[in-house]
């Protein structure tokens, strides 16, 4: 059941305080962003359009203090603080920190838009934006725009969904479209279009999704069922939640939402997907099939298709190149370069972050654009950059002063 609540919008001022770590140069300067003006090229009116993605490494240590790399000049910025967090999720632009009690909102004031055909990019001045008032985890879900739609989050512990309006954060401002109750449960907000998805639970487990309007109206006929609903990403054909015995695909089709079940292979005994990850704006993810190896589904051909691996693994995500290059983190600290056609292991680094896995030290995050992978390597105090084309070889170490705890790429 859904409980509207009084509506809470959070109109923060928009603050920016850089300072420069010693010996390291400061990023390059850029007046605050403001409203779209150009909605079909992802610009704001204050930002600068660069001629490449603007890709930087976001971290964030155990201590909360957050520090942004470009990856470009290797200049290094400590942006802010933020609560201890417990995990980190970014939409390309923003930082999302899950700290239990809320979540902290940083601007990295970096985004590429995606034309389809072509891309345009843009730097902005980074910014703390402020926190979501919440309890318990905090699950986010974002589209494949930072300057438009929404972003939705979810809080486990209280059941509570919000909608923020991600326009107003490009305004520097936290503005709820909704704010609706549920039962506490593990659940998802999951904006698609103009409208989102929200998981229904019963006996304590999200079982069914239900379509709602930009109003957070649920839609007549909306439902689908969904058993223990869990794990969620935005691909280039629409929105994905993971069911118990498959996946649910949302597509809007002339304005309405369309819910779409792919099912797991008839004769598979691998244990389900509870997560999913790949490269921004791309049709195919992977997710973990326990002990047996990667799913890797398909969005775009509406199939899942399992790749055994030889040994366990941590992290899998799927770069979907025209290789077909699939990384995946070992238990023993390697990351490992598979093909995603034949499921072939085709190179492995080093054990990167076995002194971090051995001391459970921090949250390791594997992320790949298109070019590189990178892996954060909190006991290590590094920040490894991976060529997975070039034999997994290693391309860049950063050395970090503090743990890098938390991990986010930005500027994609």
């Amino acid at each position: 059941m859904l409980h509207r609540s009084a509506p809470l919008t959070a109109m923060l001022t928009l603050t920016a305080f850089v300072l420069a770590l010693a010996g390291c140069g400061s990023a390059a300067p850029a007046a605050p962003p403001a409203s779209p003006t150009a909605a079909g090229h992802g610009a704001v009116d204050g930002a600068k359009e660069v001629s490449e993605a603007p890709v930087a490494a976001v971290t964030i240590d155990p201590d909360g203090v957050v520090r942004q790399l470009d990856l470009l000049d290797e200049s290094v910025d400590e942006l802010g603080g933020v609560p201890a967090a417990s995990r980190a999720s970014t939409d390309g632009r923003y930082v999302f920190a899950d700290t239990g009690e809320g979540l902290s909102i940083i601007d990295s004031g970096r985004w590429t838009w995606d034309h389809v055909d072509h891309f345009h990019y843009y730097l902005a001045e980074p910014a703390m934006l402020g926190e979501v008032p919440g309890r318990g985890a905090a699950a986010v879900a974002t589209t494949s725009s930072s300057t438009t739609g929404s972003t939705g989050v979810f809080f486990a512990g209280s059941g509570e969904a919000v909608l923020l309006d991600t326009a107003a954060m490009a305004d520097g401002e936290l503005v709820e479209r909704f704010r609706l109750e549920t039962d506490p449960h593990d659940g998802m907000l999951v904006p698609i279009g103009s409208h989102a998805l929200i998981t229904e639970p019963q006996h304590g487990v999200a079982a069914s999704v239900s379509v709602l309007d930009e109003d957070g109206v649920a839609q007549p006929g909306g439902t689908a069922e969904c058993e223990d609903a869990r794990g969620t990403v935005t691909t280039r054909v629409g929105a994905v939640i993971g069911c118990a015995d498959g996946a649910l695909l949302a597509t809007v089709v002339d304005g309405a939402v369309e819910l779409e079940r792919i099912p797991y292979p008839a004769d598979t005994t691998a244990p389900r997907a509870t997560g999913f990850a790949g490269r921004d704006g791309r049709p195919t993810v992977a997710g973990l099939a326990g002990e047996q190896g990667i799913w890797l589904l398909d969005t775009r051909e509406r199939t899942f298709t399992l790749l055994p691996v030889d040994r366990p693994i941590l992290q899998a995500t799927a770069v979907d190149d025209e290789a077909q290059h699939v990384l995946a983190v070992a238990a023993d600290g390697r990351v490992l370069v598979i093909d995603g056609a034949s499921g072939a292991l085709l190179s492995q680094t080093e054990p990167l972050v076995a002194e971090s896995l051995a001391a459970g030290t921090g949250i390791l995050t594997l992320v790949a654009d298109q070019e590189r992978a990178y892996l954060n390597g909190p006991a290590e105090h590094t920040l490894y950059e991976i060529d997975f084309a070039d034999a997994a070889r290693i391309s860049r170490t950063f050395q970090t002063p503090t743990q890098p705890s938390l991990l986010a790429e930005t500027g994609r």
